[in-house]
């Protein structure tokens, strides 16, 4: 049976994301939808791989802002790991991954231009702060006992790489092997604001209705997720990593001028900038709230909540398909593929192809985040369910899905789900550059319109929402006794 404050709590979220459907766009507005998603589909199964030029190129540095983005927010976020009991250094990482790296690459491109660090920063930042924060975890869950048995006048860096370091090294290099999957979703995905990786050449396909050569860049990213493992082993990971740095590309040289301007006349608030007072300042910034901030603030919450009631849904449908329990190897090989496709397309690339087909709306990326983190909870879920050992006299088909696999598998689905919930609060943001109106569109908007202090007070608004609903979604967890396993941190 499930228990009461799990029922409760999914109960008041379902009323809420339903009030919220009433306030969402939903429309479909484009003539016709089904043929072009129909043209899609025939471009995907007829790839045309050998009419794309630079597909080599695109792909190399794909990998190479991945890797070196990646390998910098490790080191930084192991540094950061250590301090993380002080409340500055938490707060300080809760703040930088709370800012998406489509932001902090908007943020660079503003004085580094084209260049590669402006790729390589925008990844390694925000993931500096989610290495801090799972390494941390990762540490403090360390088996006590040796640290118990180390002879007395041990000191304290020794104890730490003896004592703690041989415990957690494998989940570290659990964990930063998936991280390393992620950066090539971010390093893709950088591709949409103008650096030289695959979604820049998708983009430019599918605006130009090239359908097969976006067929092929999908499938090719397919594969390069899919056999991750073979190629990225932990012993290649240095040389991967040493070479990487080579395969970014040139850009222009940095004018150091640019960034100090940037960072000492552009984003100060352009009252206080011109010497207006307070007064004219708090004037500009209730306006900024009133016709941005806010309806901003207000259509990011109504598309994270139906699209988190969504991503449910689709867990729950999912994690069926993989399960031992259900069906047999084909019908589960089958269900490996399409989770292996939901949870490797980026949130953003999957809701810039329903846009096109489907015209601006909600609708696009409340279906792109419910596909793509469904897919990702239902995989863990699937797994999950392979853990538990049924009675030989167990029902079959819904009742087993109903009363035997679904009640013991509940608090888990729950906990993956609220521990998503600030991440479909941070990519629901960003998806405002596509022109959803949410902060995104306002802070692309204000960037176009060169009004980088309003951006930057945009941004700030969005990174505080996002931390606020972490900490709600914790306490929420905290309450129902929910617990993320440290395997699944940062999916």
């Amino acid at each position: 049976m499930l228990r009461a404050p799990s029922v409760r709590i999914t109960l008041a979220f379902l009323a809420v994301a339903i009030l919220c459907l009433f306030a969402a766009d939903l429309a479909i507005t484009t003539v016709n939808p089904w043929e072009d998603l129909a043209h899609l589909f025939f471009g995907i199964v007829t790839p045309d791989f050998f009419s794309l030029e630079a597909i080599g190129t695109a792909l190399l540095r794909t990998l190479a802002f991945a890797f070196t983005g990646v390998a910098l927010g490790s080191v930084a976020g192991f540094a950061l790991a250590l301090a993380f009991r002080f409340r500055t250094v938490r707060v300080f990482c809760a703040f930088i991954r709370a800012i998406h790296e489509l932001f902090w690459a908007l943020i660079f491109l503003q004085f580094f231009g084209f260049h590669p660090l402006t790729g390589v920063l925008a990844i390694a930042i925000p993931y500096a702060g989610i290495f801090a924060k799972v390494y941390s975890e990762i540490l403090d869950e360390t088996d006590p006992t040796p640290h118990k048995v180390l002879p007395r006048g041990v000191n304290a860096l020794s104890a730490f790489v003896y004592a703690r370091i041989p415990d957690a090294l494998p989940h570290l290099i659990s964990y930063t092997s998936y991280r390393l999957e992620c950066g090539l979703r971010s390093s893709a995905v950088l591709g949409f604001v103008g650096l030289p990786t695959l979604g820049y050449y998708l983009e430019s396909s599918f605006s130009q209705g090239y359908y097969s050569e976006v067929g092929a860049l999908l499938l090719l990213f397919y594969v390069l997720i899919a056999s991750l493992r073979l190629w990225a082993r932990p012993r290649l990971i240095p040389l991967y990593v040493i070479a990487a740095p080579f395969f970014l590309g040139d850009g222009l040289p940095i004018v150091w001028g640019n960034v100090v301007r940037f960072l000492t006349q552009d984003i100060v608030p352009s009252p206080l900038r011109d010497g207006d007072g307070m007064a004219a300042f708090g004037h500009w910034l209730s306006e900024l709230a009133i016709d941005q901030a806010l309806p901003g603030i207000w259509h990011t919450l109504v598309l994270t909540q139906v699209a988190l009631a969504l991503t449910g849904i689709v867990t729950l449908l999912a994690f069926p398909l993989i399960s031992n329990h259900f069906g047999g190897p084909i019908r589960r090989g089958f269900g490996h593929v399409l989770l292996v496709i939901a949870r490797s397309t980026p949130e953003y690339m999957l809701a810039y192809i329903l846009l096109q087909l489907w015209g601006p709306s909600m609708l696009p990326a409340i279906v792109a985040l419910a596909i793509h983190n469904g897919g990702i909870i239902g995989h863990l879920i699937g797994r999950r369910s392979n853990e538990l050992t049924l009675r030989p006299d167990a029902p079959h088909g819904l009742e087993r899905y109903g009363y035997e696999l679904l009640p013991r598998l509940y608090s888990p689905f729950l906990a993956f789900l609220f521990y998503r919930w600030e991440i479909i609060m941070r990519e629901t943001a960003i998806l405002g550059i596509l022109g959803i109106y949410t902060l995104g569109f306002y802070v692309d908007s204000a960037i176009q319109n060169i009004q980088f202090d309003k951006a930057l007070i945009l941004i700030l608004v969005t990174a505080a929402l996002n931390i606020g609903i972490d900490g709600i979604s914790r306490r929420v967890r905290r309450y129902l006794k929910l617990r993320v396993s440290l395997t699944c941190e940062g999916h």
